[in-house]
């Protein structure tokens, strides 16, 4: 990337990193063939999924046999969902937070389709769900519920170990997207609690194109993808090996590098912030009264509309988002915002800046420099 641009846009898709990219070279030129295969080829890349599906199930705390490998971290949720819903075989109640990703809500929408009863959560104005809301809202007939780990928008953390353990007292399976969480918050299954757990490699360090569900080991889904048995019957298609031991590779080092990441990347948002408060007047930052992520910083600027500024930005050579890089090419405001009751005077103007492992003080600096102008000009004064 240019040396002159500023990237922070983390929490839309994260650099690969070199060791994850080293990994899959070394899958490809060794193993580029079936795992499925029984000739001796095949068992080679056999070999190295396995190598894989270890790593993983080990950073998760887990064993091999729970690790389902997807297409990304969309598939994952929706698998977790879908699967968990239609084996049933029967419609229940299956609730989700009111500030999921899409992709949660979107697998919601066609449940509904299919004659399930769904319920959205709503959060406090600090983006978080309260345990005793969460217990209220569950039913008799609640059979699945999912509430993200950190959100993709604002960086909100759900205390996701208190939400499983009232959804396990009372028999409700529980779904976490933890898509954002790898590179800043534990995520072992035992201490969570959780029964399915959603990972996209590219949120740490890893390729596109491959993600991770978590499947607690005597939970039946439904698979989504049909065809031969691969993924022990959960999901058809030829594993994409090299895929896996970049991710896999990625995943060992955000969980290594964590402790000493977090703290740093987190004094780094709180000086923005400050910056940004310091020298723009009428500014809101979102979620921040509550727990949130190290790495997300989510701003309003009243009497600025978002994609102007985020051209604007960009054109200064600074790279950020208008909310999800999923929904970014959307016009309607941001569901995220919406569900803090936020003014649309607020809701307007939001930009999300997500920092990474490689932001510097410096380019903090430079953001905070370049943002009054901007602004300036966007509401008429420079």
């Amino acid at each position: 990337m240019n040396s002159d641009r500023i990237y922070l846009d983390n929490a839309s898709t994260t650099p690969l990193r070199p060791e994850a990219a080293d990994a899959m070279r070394v899958a490809f030129a060794e193993s580029g063939f079936n795992p499925s295969s029984q000739h001796a080829e095949g068992r080679r890349a056999r070999a190295v999924l396995d190598d894989a599906r270890d790593r993983v199930a080990a950073a998760l705390g887990t064993n091999r046999k729970d690790i389902v490998f997807t297409g990304s971290g969309t598939e994952a949720d929706n698998q977790a969902i879908l699967g968990a819903a239609r084996v049933l075989r029967r419609p229940g109640h299956v609730i989700a937070s009111a500030i999921e990703h899409h992709a949660v809500l979107a697998a919601l929408e066609q449940l509904r389709s299919e004659g399930f009863e769904t319920t959205l959560l709503p959060v406090e104005s600090d983006g978080t769900v309260l345990p005793a809301a969460f217990a209220h809202a569950l039913r008799s007939d609640t059979v699945l519920a999912s509430v993200m780990y950190v959100n993709n928008e604002i960086g909100t953390v759900q205390p996701i170990a208190d939400l499983a353990r009232i959804a396990r007292q009372r028999g409700v399976l529980f779904h976490c997207d933890a898509i954002q969480a790898p590179s800043w918050l534990p995520i072992d299954v035992s201490d969570l609690g959780v029964d399915m757990l959603s990972l996209s490699a590219h949120k740490f360090g890893g390729p596109k194109g491959v993600g991770v569900l978590y499947v607690r080991d005597g939970i039946a889904i439904m698979p989504l993808v049909h065809g031969g048995g691969q993924e022990s019957g959960r999901r058809a298609g030829t594993e994409n090996v090299a895929g896996a031991a970049g991710l896999a590779t990625a995943l060992e080092l955000a969980a290594a590098e964590r402790a000493e990441k977090r703290p740093r990347v987190a004094g780094l948002r709180d000086r923005l912030e400050e910056g940004i408060r310091s020298t723009v007047h009428d500014v809101c930052v979102n979620g921040a009264a509550g727990p949130r992520s190290a790495n997300i910083a989510n701003v309003s600027f009243a009497g600025v509309d978002s994609a102007a500024l985020l051209i604007a930005l960009d054109l200064a050579g600074v790279a950020v988002s208008a909310g999800s890089a999923c929904t970014s090419g959307a016009l309607e405001p941001s569901h995220v915002l919406g569900a803090l009751g936020l003014d649309p005077t607020w809701t307007r103007g939001a930009i999300r800046f997500s920092l990474g492992s490689a932001t510097t003080p410096v380019e903090v600096e430079r953001t905070i420099a370049v943002l009054p102008g901007l602004i300036g000009r966007l509401r008429g004064n420079g």
